[in-house]
């Protein structure tokens, strides 16, 4: 059941979604405020930021953390884009903009509504989520908390509603999540997820998806993927790479390698060169696997084992063999199907990838 927006008498279909007239509208007063509040947001800030991005907040972390800030405040808002109070964030942003119809566009966007089940609701709180300008709704109101955590004098690091704070102490982490956490829901009336908001030591929190250990021979901090998003690729190659999946193994490899360049050019900052090899050797298992299924009888499975250099009798023997992991693991089809071919067919891999990338931070 379509609804009315009460912004320009659009129709909306979806929740959240605008329509290309709000679109439009959002995006011309986002080009308008978006200079105006950059000079006020914080060096620290990196969210949803022009020429900023969150490798640049994973390296000042890195910074801060070798600088003997050895504990992290890691402080998680629940639920952020729907918790945001709309008279805060128009107070916020009456200090900055006296136009008045600026001022309404935006309450208008704020109270816009959504379609829950069918039916219509206001939103009396929360920006929306989905709209050019909600990004910058939201640096707003976090703004208000970098200035408070600046003024306290605290090293910290935000991308959107992300935030750490580096301390050096135990004590002084304690201290400053509970004073933290009260501003935030007093002052800001934001939520904070308790369960996910924890103190600790850098190896011991995830941000942006990497991890943190301390290298002892280079006596300092380093990034890395996050054993979490290491188990989510591994969950999405397999799922590329399932030989039930009835589509062409080039088609495979097309997407695998969408998923392997836009995984190595996010987590390139990080150190993964011995991560990257082991990748490879299960990437380049599965995919023999699926070559293996393709060859569908064990009498063309012979034909195409002789035909890439396999002599007649060890082609004969492994063609017959029963299990695709055992045979795809031996040494036969490691040969047959060997590294260099796979690369022929258009496989990138991820440890050469790497190593371009890398040279590129």
């Amino acid at each position: 059941m379509p609804f009315p927006n009460p912004c320009c008498g659009q129709v909306l279909f979806a929740v959240a979604v605008p329509t290309v007239v709000d679109r439009f509208i959002q995006q011309a007063v986002a080009q308008i405020l978006t200079p105006i509040f950059e000079e006020q947001f914080h060096a620290h800030s990196y969210g949803f930021r022009p020429g900023r991005c969150a490798q640049q907040a994973v390296l000042k972390a890195l910074e801060m953390m070798n600088d003997g800030h050895s504990w992290v405040v890691d402080i998680d808002l629940a639920k952020f884009f729907d918790t945001v109070d709309h008279d805060r964030l128009m107070t916020v942003i009456g200090r900055t903009i006296k136009d008045g119809d600026v001022i309404s566009v935006v309450r208008k966007f704020l109270v816009s509504g959504v379609m829950i089940d069918d039916e219509y609701e206001e939103t009396i709180v929360g920006t929306p989520q989905g709209g050019n300008i909600s990004p910058l709704l939201a640096n707003i109101i976090l703004n208000e908390l970098d200035k408070e955590l600046e003024a306290r004098g605290l090293d910290f690091v935000r991308y959107a509603d992300d935030l750490i704070i580096m301390v050096g102490s135990r004590q002084a982490a304690d201290r400053v999540m509970k004073s933290v956490l009260r501003f935030i829901e007093e002052k800001l009336g934001l939520k904070v997820n308790a369960e996910k908001s924890r103190v600790d030591k850098p190896k011991g929190i995830k941000y942006l998806g990497y991890g943190f250990y301390y290298d002892t021979f280079a006596k300092a901090y380093k990034a890395r993927p996050h054993p979490k998003a290491v188990a989510k690729f591994k969950a999405q190659m397999k799922k590329l790479t399932s030989r039930s999946w009835g589509i062409s193994n080039s088609y495979k490899v097309q997407k695998l390698n969408q998923l392997i360049r836009g995984w190595i050019n996010y987590f390139k900052i990080g150190s993964m060169k011995k991560l990257c090899e082991r990748l490879d050797k299960q990437i380049r298992y599965r995919i023999r696997m699926c070559v293996w299924k393709h060859w569908k009888t064990p009498k063309n499975k012979e034909k195409m084992l002789i035909k890439l250099g396999l002599n007649k009798r060890s082609a004969h023997g492994i063609s017959y063999a029963k299990g695709y992991a055992r045979v795809c693991r031996s040494w036969n089809i490691c040969k047959c199907i060997s590294n260099e071919r796979l690369a022929k067919f258009g496989l990138v891999s991820m440890l050469d990838y790497y190593t371009v990338r890398c040279g590129t931070c």
